[in-house]
């Protein structure tokens, strides 16, 4: 199972429950940036399913013929998260463009940083970041640790932060979410189970899961 980074709570879930009715069965979990995982798909590294937090990394490996079809199951949006207790006093965007600030945001090529950085543009900020994360989950425990001052994650991130972090939410008119996806690895060893994942995810259980972890429905 390839699945982002931002999944990881949810899928942990869901995994077991997959286990627990499916006797026998071991889902093995790899999570990470969506174009991280969308490379080793394409270099030929076994999975059975992809679930990636936007739909550019899925379009790229179903045009490979890597997967052959993938369905949007969830929405998720970016929120601003600071350590708790927001010591520098951010209050928005704009802090983004401070250099005396410790900002970090997400590699440019995995979706929560180019959300970011589209955000960003559109609040008319050219930022001055300090680290560009591999994933959300990396720039998340950096804020958590007080390392950043602020840093530009989804809303299920600082959910799963608990009281580690505080989100600050972004202007309505600006505000930008991301669709995931989620398909069958045309190489799998055994559709069959792999296919019925991908329905556990798309049920009600499946949804409520991920609702409880911050996600939308699609």
């Amino acid at each position: 199972m390839f699945a982002a980074a931002s999944l990881s709570d949810a899928f942990t879930e869901l995994a077991q429950a997959f286990e627990a009715a499916h006797e026998g069965t071991s889902v093995e979990l790899s999570f990470a940036g969506s174009s991280s995982l969308r490379e080793q798909i394409l270099a030929g590294a076994p999975a059975d399913v992809f679930a990636s937090a936007n739909v550019a990394n899925m379009d790229e490996v179903i045009e490979a013929g890597e997967v052959g079809s993938a369905t949007v199951f969830a929405t998720n949006r970016l929120q601003i998260a600071v350590p708790a207790g927001n010591p520098a006093a951010v209050d928005g965007l704009a802090d983004f463009a401070d250099p005396d600030l410790l900002i970090g945001l997400c590699a440019e090529e995995v979706p929560c940083g180019v959300l970011g950085r589209q955000a960003l543009d559109a609040a008319g900020v050219t930022p001055s970041p300090d680290t560009a994360e591999p994933d959300v989950r990396a720039l998340l425990t950096k804020v958590e640790a007080g390392e950043l001052d602020a840093g530009l994650v989804y809303v299920t991130d600082v959910l799963a932060a608990g009281g580690g972090v505080q989100g600050i939410d972004l202007p309505a008119e600006i505000d930008v979410s991301t669709s995931y996806t989620i398909g069958t690895v045309t190489g799998s060893g055994d559709a069959d189970l792999a296919a019925a994942f991908v329905e556990l995810v798309r049920s009600d259980e499946g949804q409520a899961v991920l609702e409880r972890a911050g996600f939308e429905r699609a």
